[in-house]
């Protein structure tokens, strides 16, 4: 039986949610083994006069919890 357990992060990007995203997977497995989900939260960004400077991704990662 497999148990997973979760955690919220929120990635930073320039480059938008989507690299944000990828940003909070990549930092996440620096440190967290087994990774095999993702779940989008919600999304925002940084405006800074009139334009999108920070792109932000909250994102639920799931992960194995080892035995």
């Amino acid at each position: 039986m497999t148990v997973l357990n979760t955690i919220d992060l929120t990635g930073v990007s320039a480059d938008g949610w989507s690299e944000a995203a990828l940003e909070a997977v990549r930092e996440a497995a620096k440190t967290i083994r087994g990774i095999n989900k993702l779940q989008v939260v919600g999304t925002s960004a940084v405006i800074e006069d009139g334009v999108i400077t920070e792109y932000h991704t909250e994102v639920r990662i799931f992960f194995e919890v080892e035995r």
